[in-house]
C-alpha cells in the first residue's frame, strides 16, 4: 500500500477538564472586579485580593512550608511579577476604557503565548494549535469587540496591551517550572510577591487605602479564595498540559464572563454568540491531532 491514510483523534484529559473548570471561575470573577473598582483603587484592590488568596493558602498549607527551596522561591516571585503586572495593568487599564474594550484587548494574549513560547523557547505550535489559536481569537474578536469597531490607543488601552505580555509571561513561566517545584508552596511565594508589588505600585499612582466596606471585604474574600483555586490549579494541570493548548482553553473566559453578565442583566448580541461558537470550536479543534497510519510493507520473499 503507497497511500497513507490519515484520522483525527479528540484527547482531552483530566487536566484540561480542570483547567476548563477553573475558566469558567476566572471568567466569572470578571464581573465581581468591575463592580469592586467603585470602592477602591486599582492596585490596592489587586493587592488586596492577592493578599486574601496568599494568606488562605497559608493557613491550609503551612504543614508543607518548611521544605521550600531556592528554585521556589525563584519561579513564585517570577510567576509573581508577572501576576502583578498582567492584572495590575488589566484593572488599571478599567478605569478609562468600557470592558468590552478591555477584554477584546487583553484576550490578545491568546497568539502572544505561543508567539513568545516559540521566541524564548524554541518550540513552534503544531499546525492544529495554530488553528485552534486562529479560531479561539477571532471568536473573542466577536465576544468582546469594542462597540465602534475600532481601536483608539490611550493610556488606558496601552496599559491593557502590556498586561497581556505580562499574563503570557505567566502562562509561560507556570509550564517552565511546574514540573520542578511543590505547586502548594510556589503558588503561595506568587500570590505574596504579587500582592506586595500590587501594593507598592499605590505610591507611584498615587492611591490611597480607602474606607473598608461590606462590599469591598465580601470582594476581596471572594476573589481571594477564588484567585488562590485558579493558580493552585494552573499550576498543578500545566505540569502535563503545554503553554499553547492552556491558553486556547483560557480563551474561554470573556464567554464565561459573558455567560455571567447575561445572568446579572446584560444583553449578549448575536455576534457575540457567535464569537462564543468559535471559540468553543477552537478549543476542541486544538484538542485533535493529525494521525498518519504506518504504510503496510509486503512480507519479503525469499529469493530461490
Amino acid at each position: 500500500m503507497s497511500d497513507t491514510p490519515r484520522g483525527l483523534t479528540l484527547r482531552l484529559t483530566r487536566q484540561e477538564l480542570v483547567l476548563l473548570f477553573i475558566t469558567m471561575i476566572w471568567g466569572g470573577t470578571f464581573l465581581v472586579v468591575h463592580r469592586a473598582m467603585q470602592h477602591a483603587g486599582p492596585f490596592f484592590f489587586v493587592g488586596l485580593r492577592f493578599a486574601t488568596a496568599a494568606l488562605l493558602l497559608a493557613l491550609f498549607f503551612r504543614r508543607y512550608l518548611a521544605g521550600m527551596t531556592w528554585l521556589e522561591v525563584k519561579a513564585g516571585a517570577l510567576i509573581g511579577l508577572s501576576i502583578a503586572g498582567g492584572y495590575g495593568l488589566q484593572t488599571w487599564g478599567m478605569q478609562t476604557i468600557s470592558s468590552s474594550q478591555s477584554a477584546f484587548l487583553t484576550a490578545l494574549y491568546v497568539p502572544v503565548v505561543p508567539l513568545l513560547q516559540w521566541l524564548f523557547l524554541r518550540r513552534p505550535p503544531g499546525l492544529m494549535s495554530w488553528l485552534g489559536i486562529v479560531l479561539a481569537f477571532t471568536g473573542l474578536l466577536l465576544v468582546a469587540g469594542p462597540q465602534d469597531g475600532r481601536i483608539s490607543l490611550n493610556a488606558g488601552e496601552i496599559a491593557t496591551l502590556l498586561s497581556t505580555l505580562a499574563i503570557a509571561a505567566e502562562i509561560i513561566l507556570i509550564s517552565r517550572y511546574a514540573g520542578q517545584v511543590d505547586v502548594r508552596r510556589v503558588t503561595l511565594i506568587q500570590l505574596a510577591v504579587a500582592s506586595l508589588c500590587a501594593f507598592a505600585l499605590m505610591i507611584p499612582n498615587g492611591e490611597t487605602v480607602p474606607a473598608i466596606s461590606t462590599p469591598l471585604l465580601l470582594s476581596a474574600l471572594g476573589l481571594g479564595a477564588a484567585s488562590a483555586l485558579i493558580q493552585v490549579t494552573m499550576n498543578w494541570a500545566q505540569r502535563s498540559v503545554s503553554p499553547t493548548r492552556a491558553t486556547v482553553i483560557y480563551a474561554g473566559e470573556p464567554v464565561w464572563a459573558g455567560v455571567v453578565g447575561r445572568i446579572a442583566g446584560e444583553r449578549l448580541p448575536a455576534l457575540a454568540l457567535l464569537g462564543g461558537a468559535l471559540i468553543v470550536c477552537g478549543v476542541i479543534v486544538s484538542e485533535l491531532r493529525l494521525k498518519r497510519k504506518k504504510a503496510v510493507q509486503p512480507a519479503a520473499t525469499p529469493l530461490e
